[in-house]
Order: structure tokens, then C-alpha cells, then sequence
């Protein structure tokens, strides 16, 4: 190697030459004595440029010129680049024969751990990548800092004819270092028509990590098209495990994150659990106490999308749990409670006077939720109000009073108000020194004879045989806005 040359352009004379495809003059140089070998600040020498540049004649001349020309052309850059790297990154597949036919290392590895192939795979060229393949190239090693395969590589960049041509003969179940497969990248990046040819090659989907989660986790914001097409496709074939699974992640969460209705239409359809399992991964109780969180943070356009999943959800039969009651509760985004309670209605037993004491807790936002579940369930009243009759405020407790027949309450609680109002602390309202009108004790009668559950439901109400103005009475419309 020649040290005793300076060159204004970091490189030899010869290598300017071949950078600049100049295959006379080239040749001119190597006649006159011109090293072929010399190296820049980068570690290229001339055939580096040549390969590069994609000048099949001036890799022809190099060749020839070398002393050694299987140490020549595997020579590396200072990140181990070799020739045959650079033409195969950069299409030139005439360069790519006469590095080959000079005894090139196909598989030898770059300090990025990229090779040839993996290099022609990225860049998407077909014709490359299948010389390299008929010259044994390794179709199945590990690349990238990932451990991807070319076939990985392949569907994230979406080539279409490489994936084709590759699924012939890689490994379709060949994972990452995350475990993550061909069809997962496939899935998880929109590429359908990637997915449907390594789909279509054979592969057992039940065996992998799951794809599904990979096409429902991908934001409908960035890429839509053909994402319903790849999920209904990929559901039937799923492994099942993940609907309830402990330790897994349904894919009802994903379509939940993010915020993808038509995807999780159909895991629904398809027969998964609007509760699925408990999930420590995201933080959340169940995918309702998810959808009620995101609808809390997306106070925006995306709250009709959220809004409608969460309408799913509980239309699904999502059970409602009681830390999800006592979120609804603080009233963050008012129409939470009253769509719980209109599809789920209020707990039972044991849990409504848990219910009751997770209310209490609340009288900061009585005005918002103490309407709504006394017009749900009048009884309820007993245990929301009556074991607080007491410190109840003014409003609230003639608010509580109107929902009910205030002269057949339990002499425990008569005695309260008495005190109450001898002492000043609660001033009651005229007509409540009355029997109730026989309007409200109608309305008291028909709710209890048909369920104040029932007629909290506005689908209920329009069905009975009732005019309009009778509707909202049962309803108390009358009363609904006096504790605001």
C-alpha cells in the first residue's frame, strides 16, 4: 500500500476516477502504476468507489489490477463495508456479478450488522436480492440490532415482490429478539398485501405472537387502508388464549387504545369478552375502565370515536365494576353515569351499599350524580342519604325529599328533620308540610310497580302507552333541575 501519496480529495487518483464511473481513465492510472488499494479517511478504497457508483467497468478493471483479488475485493471499510455491500445497497446489479465472480463474501457482515442481502432487501432490489439468493446467500441469518431476518426487513418496508419472492424459502416463523415475526411486522404496520402473501405461504398464525394485537394497535390515523381487512382476516386464526387469558393482552384493549371501533365491532362479533382479564401491562381493571379513562383524557374530536366503544362495550354486557362506578361517580365527563346506568343500571346487594358509602364520599358532586340515581332507583335514596341525614346540605336533602313520599318516611329519619329544622339547619320546602300530590304518588306507583331500572331507560319509556308530558314526569323532569 502506497502512504507516500497526498490526495486534496481524501482519496486516491484512482478512486476519483472510479467514484466518477471514468473507466479510461481508470485504466490510464493502473497502466502508469497507480495503487488500487489505497484507502481514505473512511476506509474506501477505489473498487468501494466503483461498487458504490455502480461502475460495472471500472470493478471489472480493479479487479483485474489487484495483486490479491480475493483480498481485494472483500476488503472492508472502517465500519466493514465490503464492495459487494454498496452495489447490492444501491441496485447495481452488474456490479454485483463481477464482485461476485471475484470471490466476494456474500454473507460477511457490516458493524450494523446489515449484509448484501439485508442491504438489497431494505432498498428493494428484486433483481439484486434474487442473484444473491441463486449465489447461496443467507436467507435466514439475523440482522440489524433487532435480529431481524430479510424477511422481517421485507414486509416493514412493504416490498411486495421481495415478500413473494422470499417466503419460498425463509423461515415464516422466524422471531426477532423480541419474539416478534414476519407477519406480526406485516400486521403491525398495515401491509396487507405483505400479510395475505406470508399468510397465504403457510404459516401457522395459531403459533406465533399474536398479529392480531400488532393490526389493532396500529392508529387507524396514520395508515386505514385494508387495517379492517387484515384484523377480520387475522380473528378466526388467532390463538384464543389471549381473550382471557392471565398474563395476556386481549386484543379488545388495543382496539380500545386506540380508539379503533370498527375493530373491536368485530372481536366482539367474533365471540371476544368485553371484560376480558385484569391488565397490569396498561394499568387498567377491564377495557370499559380504559375506554372511560381515554374518554377522560380526549376531551376533542376523538371523543365521539371513544364514546361509541364505550357504548359497545357495555351494550356487549360489560360488567361494571365498582371502581368504575366511583370514577363515574366524580362526574370528570358527565355523560359517563348516565351511560352506565343506562345500560348496566345500579349493583346489587352487598355492592349497592358499597355503592352507597363510595357515594358519600362524593357530596362534593352530589348536584351531578344524586339526580341521576335517585331517578334510577328511588329506594337507593335510603342508603345514600338517610345514614348522612344528618350532615346532609339544605339543597341536597329537599333535592332527596322530592324523589320520594316525605310523610312515609321511618320515624328515625322523621325525628332527624325535625331536629334539623327546630335547630335551623335545613328549611324545608312549602309542599313538603303536605300529603303529596296524587300525581306523584301515581308516578311513586307506577315505578315501583314497573322498576325504577326499567323506566331509567329512555327505549322503556317511549314504549309505554303514555303521552309525551307523561314521559318526562316519570322521568322527573319536573324536579331535575333544582339542585343545580
Amino acid at each position: 500500500m502506497d502512504f507516500t501519496e497526498c490526495y486534496g480529495d481524501t482519496c486516491s487518483a484512482v478512486a476519483l476516477a472510479a467514484r466518477e464511473g471514468k473507466g479510461r481513465r481508470v485504466q490510464k492510472l493502473i497502466q502508469r502504476g497507480f495503487a488500487v488499494d489505497v484507502k481514505d479517511n473512511r476506509g474506501w478504497s477505489a473498487l468501494h468507489e466503483a461498487a458504490a457508483a455502480g461502475s460495472a467497468e471500472c470493478v471489472r478493471l480493479l479487479l483485474t489490477a489487484a495483486v490479491n483479488c480475493e483480498d481485494y475485493v472483500n476488503t472492508l471499510t472502517h465500519n466493514s463495508e465490503t464492495p459487494l455491500y454498496f452495489a447490492a445497497r444501491n441496485g447495481h446489479l452488474r456490479a454485483v456479478k463481477w464482485l461476485i465472480k471475484g470471490g466476494a463474501d456474500i454473507n460477511r457482515t457490516t458493524n450494523e450488522l446489515s449484509c448484501p442481502l439485508f442491504a438489497a432487501v431494505d432498498s428493494g432490489h428484486k433483481d439484486v436480492v434474487e442473484l444473491l439468493v441463486e449465489n447461496r446467500a443467507e436467507v435466514n441469518g439475523t440482522y440489524s440490532v433487532s435480529g431481524w431476518s430479510c424477511l422481517h426487513q421485507a414486509v416493514y418496508k412493504g416490498h411486495t415482490e421481495i415478500v413473494r419472492y422470499l417466503v419460498s424459502m425463509c423461515s415464516l416463523e422466524a422471531v426477532d429478539d423480541y419474539g416478534i415475526t414476519p407477519l406480526f411486522v406485516a400486521a403491525q404496520y398495515g401491509h396487507h398485501q405483505c400479510l395475505e402473501i406470508v399468510a397465504n405461504a403457510g404459516e401457522d398464525i395459531s403459533l406465533m405472537i399474536n398479529p392480531v394485537h400488532a393490526a389493532f394497535s396500529h392508529s387507524v390515523n396514520d395508515c386505514n387502508f385494508g387495517l379492517y381487512e387484515i384484523n377480520f382476516k387475522l380473528i378466526p386464526v388467532t390463538k384464543r388464549e389471549c381473550d382471557r387469558g392471565e398474563g395476556k393482552v386481549s386484543p379488545v384493549y388495543l382496539a380500545v387504545l386506540s380508539g379503533q371501533a370498527d375493530s373491536l365491532r368485530a372481536l366482539l362479533k367474533k365471540g371476544y369478552s368485553p371484560d376480558a382479564q385484569s391488565c397490569r401491562q396498561f394499568g387498567y381493571s377491564c377495557p370499559l375502565d380504559m375506554a372511560l379513562w381515554c374518554n377522560s383524557w380526549n376531551l376533542n374530536s376523538e371523543c365521539h370515536q371513544i364514546r361509541e366503544i364505550t357504548l359497545m362495550l357495555l351494550a356487549a354486557g360489560a360488567h361494571v365494576r365498582m371502581g368504575i362506578y366511583a370514577f363515574a361517580l366524580q362526574g370528570h365527563v358527565p355523560e359517563h353515569l348516565p351511560l352506565i346506568l343506562e345500560h348496566a343500571g345500579l349493583p346489587r346487594g352487598d355492592r349497592l351499599e358499597e355503592l352507597a358509602h363510595r357515594a358519600i364520599g362524593e357530596m362534593q358532586s352530589a348536584s351531578f350524580w344524586l339526580p341521576l340515581l335517585l331517578k334510577l332507583f328511588t329506594s337507593a335514596c335510603y342508603a345514600l342519604i338517610g345514614c348522612r341525614l344528618e350532615e346532609a346540605e339544605n339543597r341536597v336533602l329537599n333535592f332527596f325529599l322530592e324523589f320520594i313520599n316525605w310523610k312515609t318516611l321511618p320515624s328515625s329519619m322523621l325525628q332527624i328533620l325535625s331536629h334539623r329544622r327546630a335547630d335551623g339547619t335545613w328549611t324545608p320546602r312549602k309542599h313538603f308540610e303536605s300529603v303529596p300530590v296524587l300525581t306523584h304518588l301515581c308516578r311513586l306507583a307506577v315505578r315501583a310497580a314497573v322498576g325504577s331500572s326499567a323506566l331509567s331507560k329512555t327505549s322503556f319509556i317511549k314504549q309505554l302507552p303514555v303521552p309525551t308530558l307523561l314521559e318526562d314526569y316519570l322521568q322527573f323532569s319536573d324536579v331535575s333541575g333544582l339542585l343545580t
